[in-house]
């Protein structure tokens, strides 16, 4: 069964031109000590998708929050989930350290489809793309695999690109043949999978960002540019057609901290970008958030916070859900967090009335909870 908890937050005042924003509820998603690990929607917003360190996958409503379903199936922790094929809207992937990535009909929450990168094998993270959209490519511990996802046959695998392990694969928003890969070894890879894939010929550009890099993402207006956070909490951006560094951020952590009156940031989980516009999202181990704007024309700086979400995590916060894409599905939702506490707080905007108030703002204050003071976890 699924708990709903609501949760107690002390109201101050804001700035007027600060938004404001509320926690609805917490939902825990299981008892003990289980963790969340990514949060992503279905195309349309009428789900969305949860990784748990149960190795299962749970369904919920993004508007309501009422639990829907549960894909059960892999064996070792979930390390990527995604819809990833449009035409197929109501499959999810996962992937896992279990060497397996499978496919899920929502539908009736079964497994319809398997690959497997090998007994040995770890899969971090995977992507479709291609000339003919019908290429599944997977980092594999320091192996890039390559699937006919149609058919299922293996076409191709880089064996020589990276040492360590393959933690992101992307194929670029707009350029489908470019396939842009991270690893714990400090290097991004592009390649061009076109034609016949090697790692000879087909080896476009190699950029040494010099630390083990836990995630990339994509933003500008084209797509052209990468943000990238490394395992050590360092931002920079990147030009991935031609390699070029645009900025780096080296003690990202420090800067951050100092653009907030909350407890110094001890980890980021992610960038939100809106075309050349970027945010970089970070948290304290006792649960709270911030939205940091990044400012990276001329010199760089990490601006002062424009968000704070507090009162509804514990623990470190593994996965942010902004619900962006669909504003008239949302009803007033503002996004979803989840967290190493197991739970998923909804954050809704401020016209709504069924709401405990937590303020968007540099001044929040809240009542301290009952937490445990931990270290993030890292997989590496």
């Amino acid at each position: 069964m699924e708990e709903a908890m609501e949760m107690e937050v002390e109201e101050q005042m804001t700035h007027n031109s600060t938004k404001r924003f509320g926690l609805k509820n917490s939902i825990q998603t299981n008892f003990g000590d289980d963790y969340v690990f990514q949060i992503v929607p279905k195309n349309d917003w009428t789900s969305m998708a949860v990784s748990l360190s149960t190795n299962a996958v749970k369904l919920y409503s993004p508007v309501t929050g009422q639990f829907i379903g549960e894909c059960k199936g892999h064996s070792a922790t979930i390390n990527h989930i995604s819809f990833s094929d449009p035409s197929t809207p109501h499959v999810l992937h996962s992937c896992s350290s279990d060497g397996t990535i499978r496919a899920w009909d929502i539908r009736n929450f079964q497994q319809v489809s398997c690959i497997t990168a090998g007994s040995s094998q770890e899969v971090f993270s995977f992507s479709f793309g291609g000339s003919s959209d019908n290429l599944l490519a997977a980092g594999c511990q320091s192996q890039i695999f390559f699937w006919d996802w149609r058919n299922k046959k293996q076409v191709a695998c880089l064996e020589e690109s990276h040492v360590d392990d393959v933690t992101q694969v992307h194929f670029a928003p707009g350029h489908q043949n470019k396939l842009v890969s991270a690893s714990v070894d400090g290097l991004i890879c592009v390649f061009d999978t076109s034609t016949d894939i090697d790692d000879e010929d087909h080896l476009d550009t190699v950029i040494n960002v010099g630390t083990s890099i836990g995630k990339v993402g994509f933003f500008g207006d084209t797509y052209q540019k990468l943000w990238c956070l490394t395992n050590i909490e360092t931002l920079s951006f990147w030009d991935w057609n031609d390699g070029t560094n645009i900025a780096n951020f080296e003690d990202t952590r420090s800067l951050a901290s100092e653009s907030w009156t909350q407890d110094h940031v001890d980890y980021f989980v992610d960038c939100h970008s809106e075309g050349e516009n970027l945010w970089l999202i970070g948290g304290t181990n006792s649960g709270t958030l911030g939205y940091f704007p990044i400012h990276y024309k001329g010199t760089a700086v990490v601006g002062a916070v424009e968000a704070v979400l507090a009162g509804g995590h514990m623990g470190v916060v593994r996965s942010v859900l902004r619900m962006q894409s669909k504003p008239s599905a949302s009803q007033g939702v503002f996004g979803w967090t989840g967290g190493e506490d197991g739970r998923l707080c909804c954050w809704m905007n401020d016209d709504s009335t069924e709401i405990n108030r937590s303020w968007m703002s540099s001044t929040l204050a809240v009542k301290t909870p009952r937490n445990r003071k931990k270290n993030r976890h890292h997989p590496y």
